[in-house]
Order: structure tokens, then C-alpha cells, then sequence
């Protein structure tokens, strides 16, 4: 069965293929790092993190992007609370730290790039310098609007009539813009709110000092470290509109391309009927999650429904995951020792657990290829669970064969598909010696000195994904070991 997905964009079950039959541009759109990240967040990762294994396990090369929001109000208006920093970037350090922290607990695989909006403002820049030159954007008081009018698909992802939109950006804006569902690509001055210290980064820009937009950063990003077109562009529900909408305009005006092929949204996790979020309080943090019932049990939990179905947080919801979790653990090992103890030489056969494992690959497959259902696909694995026990607890000579293609199974698929930690320590203990972290440390300074800020940016990315902070001072580059 080919890989099937569902396309927000035409709202279709659609067989799916790259533009590259060899690989896949693959971009999730990242965290704002104004709070620490919580089981909400822990969805979409745990659900893309699946995508991407699955997307490797079909043979494609996968090239996946996951950018910071590290320019943002929410941030601003943290500034000097509680030892977080006296500026917007050191609030946002700080917050990256953590979510890079609850990224590896969680056992995810690791992103090609994390790139992050501060670091990319002339990119920004050269994309609203290219919109303002075709006509789709206009400058108003220093800031630069983009003009929805222009653009005769806007609305095409949500399916709304730019006449029938509420107007998009804060009350002083929508004074400066032409229609009201125009969004702002870069904003004059300071931008924070009024009840927060000041602290908020700017930069200069042919249109004055400012700072850039929310929208415009994943476009200009995307395109800096993938392409004009992307494979797959994934985030949660909430991000149709205006965020995504907005995305399709702006990158396909200035590019006159298609700027995703699919577009795939993450059903928001809920709890007491209402989202899992940080601005209402009603959210569990990841580290917490992770320290009270393991890694594997939350992605267990995560996993148990599918992407894009409704899914509830609560007690229940995650005892049950626990318990999924350690009859698949038990039924893994038990098969495990079953084969350390059994004859290889053994002529034992069980039919019934031989086609168990074969309906179980099948099953699995069809389940992933079916718009990545995993709830589908950890069916699959119990139900081999439950093949296993039956025979081990039903004979007394074991198939040893039909028992180590049962093991292979669960490792193949439970282990390096979903993730879990079957064999152990499934992400393993990464050990980086100080020689080392210098080393990489001079490259990234030999970089910088030569203009590639691009390529240093990925080196200190790839430290800290390994749990390595490095901090640039005025003496040079430190770093800590996390």
C-alpha cells in the first residue's frame, strides 16, 4: 500500500509523493520559547517525530526543520521575571534550553536545522523587499503590511473569503492598512506591550527600525534551509489560520511556486474541554510528565491516537497508556528470553504464531501507510503481544524462529518506528568529551569568521541538541554540559 496522507490544503486523502522520489523537505513549525513546553507541545512533536521515522523506514532521506520563535511579545513580556534575563534574547535562551531538554527525554530524532527568527532577519528582510517589489505588500509608518487583496488565492488553505475575515493584527494597526485582513511582514520600532519592560530585539531595515512579523519568519526560514517548495509542512490545528494562510501567501507571491505540496495539522491536545495550553494554565509541563511515568509511557499515550483525531488529557487516559506500555514491554521481553533459552536448532513449529507476526507486519504497515494511524499500528504490535503469550504460556518446546521474528518485529517496528525503548536505552547516553565540544567550538568560530553564519548556526545547533549549551561571550564561545 502506497503512504496515503490527509491534505489540509484540499482537504483529501491523497497518495503521497515527494517532489524528490529520494528524499523528503519536511518542516514543522516549532514552539514560540516563552514558557516551558507541555504535553500539548509533546503531541506534535511525538506525532512528526513517527512521520519521520516512517518517512526513513520507507527508504526516503529525510531533511526535517524545526524553527524557534525566539522574537516574539510573549516573550518580551517575561523580561526580568524570575531570573529569566534582562532582554528578549536572553528570555528566549533560556526557554530554548529547556525545550531542546524536554526534546531529548522524549527521545525524539534529532532535526537537520533549528533555526531561529533572530538569526535570520536579513532573510526576512530580503523577502519583504521582494514582496513590496511585486506589488504585494506596502509600506505604512515604518511598518510593511502585505495587501490579501493581491493575492487571489488567500483563503484557499481555511477556505474563508477574504471579505468575510475579521481583521488580522492589534487595534493600532489597523489603522495603517489598507484592508483589514492585511497582516503585518515587519513592525516599526519597539514592538511590546505596554505593561512590559522594554527589552524586545530590533534591527534596521530600508523601512526603519523595526522587528519582523510573526508570519513571515517560517517562510523565510523553510525556504533559507530547505526550499522554495516544500514536501510536507506540518503543525498544530490552531495554525490553519491565519499563521499557515498567511505562510502560502507570502511565500507563493514572492516565488510564484506552490509552497507546500501537503499540508498536515496536529489535532490540539484537550483537557476539561478546553485546550492544552500555557495562557489558560490548564497544562502538564513535559519534564513533568516524563519524571512521573516515564518516556515511553507518554509517547505510548501520545501515540495511542491517531494525528488528527480528538485526543484527551487526563489521569485515566494516561493510567491506561501505562499499562499498553508495559504489556508490550513484557510481551518483548518475554520473547526475548524465550529465544535466549531455546535451541536454535529446535524444529518446534506454531503456525499460529508465525502468522501472527506476518499479520502483524502487514497490519503495522497498512496502518502507517494509512496517514501514519499509529493508534492502528500499536493494535498491531499488542495484538502480537498477546500471540506471544499464548504460546509461551500454552507449550513447552518454544518456536524459536517464530519467536526471533517476533523480537525483530517489535524492534523494527516498536522500537525504531514509534520510538519506544524496547532493547533499553533507545536514544542511548550521549557522552561528549570537552576535547571534543572544543573542537567543534573552533570549526563553528573559523565559520563565523568566514561569513558562513549559516553553517556556524548548525553547529551550535547540533551542540545543543546533543546537550551542550554554548553561550558566545566577549572572550569567546563557553559552554556547559547539560
Amino acid at each position: 500500500m502506497t503512504l496515503q496522507v490527509t491534505n489540509t490544503l484540499t482537504g483529501e486523502r491523497e497518495p503521497f509523493e515527494p517532489e524528490n522520489p529520494e528524499s523528503v523537505l519536511l518542516y514543522y513549525c516549532g514552539l514560540t520559547v516563552s514558557d516551558f513546553a507541555h504535553l500539548g507541545h509533546a503531541r506534535s512533536w511525538v506525532h512528526v517525530d513517527v512521520m519521520h521515522r516512517w518517512l526513513e523506514h520507507l527508504g526516503y532521506d529525510v531533511r526535517h526543520v524545526e524553527n524557534f520563535t525566539d522574537v516574539n511579545e510573549k516573550i518580551v513580556a517575561r523580561v526580568g521575571e524570575d531570573d529569566l534575563g534582562d532582554s528578549e534574547s536572553e528570555v528566549a535562551r533560556h526557554f530554548i534550553t529547556e525545550v531542546i531538554d524536554d526534546m531529548r527525554s522524549l527521545n525524539l530524532l534529532r532535526a537537520e536545522v533549528y533555526p531561529r527568527v533572530s538569526e535570520h532577519v536579513p532573510e526576512i528582510i530580503g523577502l519583504v523587499e521582494t514582496l513590496v517589489e511585486k506589488g504585494y505588500a506596502y509600506e505604512s509608518n515604518g511598518s510593511v503590511y502585505f495587501d490579501v487583496t493581491e493575492f487571489e488565492e488567500y483563503g484557499k488553505l481555511s477556505n474563508q473569503q477574504v471579505e468575510e475575515m475579521e481583521a488580522q493584527g492589534e487595534e493600532d494597526e489597523r489603522q495603517e492598512k489598507r484592508n483589514p485582513a492585511d497582516f503585518a511582514l515587519w513592525k516599526a520600532g519597539e514592538a511590546h506591550p505596554d505593561d512590559a519592560p522594554a527589552g524586545g530585539q530590533t534591527w534596521e531595515s530600508p523601512w526603519g527600525e523595526g522587528r519582523p512579523g510573526w508570519h513571515i519568519e517560517c517562510s523565510a526560514m523553510s525556504m533559507t534551509h530547505l526550499d522554495e517548495t516544500l514536501d510536507i509542512h506540518v503543525g498544530g490545528q490552531d495554525l490553519v489560520f491565519p499563521h499557515h494562510e498567511n505562510e502560502i501567501a507570502q511565500s507563493e507571491a514572492a516565488t510564484g511556486k506552490q509552497f507546500a505540496n501537503y499540508w498536515m495539522h496536529v489535532r490540539l491536545l484537550e483537557t476539561g474541554g478546553e485546550k492544552m495550553s500555557s495562557s489558560l494554565q490548564n497544562y502538564f509541563t513535559v519534564r513533568n510528565a516524563v519524571e512521573e511515568f516515564g518516556t515511553d509511557a507518554i509517547r505510548m499515550f501520545l501515540l495511542s491516537t491517531a494525528y488528527n483525531n480528538r485526543q484527551t488529557y487526563s489521569e485515566e487516559t494516561l493510567d491506561e497508556a501505562v499499562e499498553r506500555w508495559e504489556r508490550l514491554e513484557r510481551g518483548y521481553d518475554r520473547a526475548v528470553e524465550a529465544t535466549d533459552s531455546v535451541d536454535a536448532r529446535t524444529k518446534v513449529e506454531d503456525a499460529d504464531l508465525r502468522n501472527a507476526v506476518k499479520a502483524t507486519r502487514d497490519e503495522f504497515a497498512e496502518a502507517m501507510n494509512d496517514d501514519f494511524n499509529t493508534r492502528e499500528a500499536i493494535t498491531a504490535l499488542l495484538d502480537l503481544t498477546s500471540a506471544v503469550n499464548v504460546h509461551l504460556d500454552e507449550r513447552d518446546e518454544y518456536d524459536y524462529r517464530a519467536l526471533r521474528d517476533a523480537v525483530e518485529t517489535f524492534e523494527e517496528f516498536g522500537e525504531s518506528v514509534l520510538g519506544f525503548a524496547l532493547a533499553g536505552d533507545a536514544e542511548g547516553e550521549v557522552e561528549v568529551l570537552d576535547e571534543v565540544v572544543e573542537l567543534v567550538l573552533n570549526v563553528r568560530e573559523q565559520e563565523r569568521d568566514a561569513g558562513n553564519y549559516q553553517r556556524a548556526d548548525e553547529l551550535r545547533d547540533e551542540l545543543e541538541a546533543l546537550g551542550v549549551e554554548v553561550q558566545d561571550t566577549d572572550d569567546g564561545p563557553t559552554f556547559r554540559l547539560e
